[in-house]
């Protein structure tokens, strides 16, 4: 897969919302896979080194401590989280850095409705956008890991190559849009 072949698809439903004096991007996305699937790949180690930005030291779906390891950077870094809540297979919040991430997942005729909530700690009204344009990259390889047409991560530097920059534009014309920092 390549630039030329790759198309990144509509943009999720995003809206930027205060919180506590950070904020918290709401990154919305339907999914045509049913809640378990879809939290097996939000939890699952094996599953995550295939489309997020970092995998874990152990399974995410139970509260406790955990190391995410940093994928597609020069490299690799290590951080410590903690997992706060793990109601499968519809929530799972932790922490990830100074940001934190809460994931819903709400069963539909179709799939699953997912809701990330990714609460910011860096107050940049840029970092919105910069975190819609990758979540929205990753869980695009997410869908096809999820569907049984796996493609390589886009991570990191990488992402330019498949329209990051164009995504993060996009979304940060539809964050200004609705009056958000």
């Amino acid at each position: 897969m390549n630039r030329t072949t790759f198309e990144p698809g509509p943009l999720a439903r995003v809206d930027c919302q205060p919180d506590d004096g950070l904020w918290t991007l709401v990154f919305v996305r339907e999914l045509r896979h049913r809640p378990a699937k879809v939290w097996t790949a939000l939890t699952d180690p094996t599953k995550l080194d295939q489309w997020a930005p970092y995998t874990a030291d152990r399974d995410l779906g139970r509260v406790g401590e955990a190391t995410l390891t940093m994928l597609g950077v020069e490299a690799h870094i290590e951080m410590p989280i903690a997992v706060t809540r793990a109601e499968p297979p519809t929530l799972l919040q932790h922490t990830w850095g100074g940001d934190r991430l809460r994931w819903e997942l709400a069963p539909t005729e179709e799939g699953t409705l997912l809701t990330l909530r990714h609460t910011l700690a860096d107050p940049d009204p840029d970092s919105a956008a910069t975190m819609a344009a990758g979540w929205h990259l990753c869980l695009l390889v997410a869908q096809r890991l999820l569907a049984g047409r796996p493609i390589a991560p886009i991570r990191g530097e990488d992402a330019r190559n498949y329209g990051w920059q164009e995504l993060h534009d996009a979304y940060a014309a539809r964050l200004a849009a609705r009056d958000t920092p």
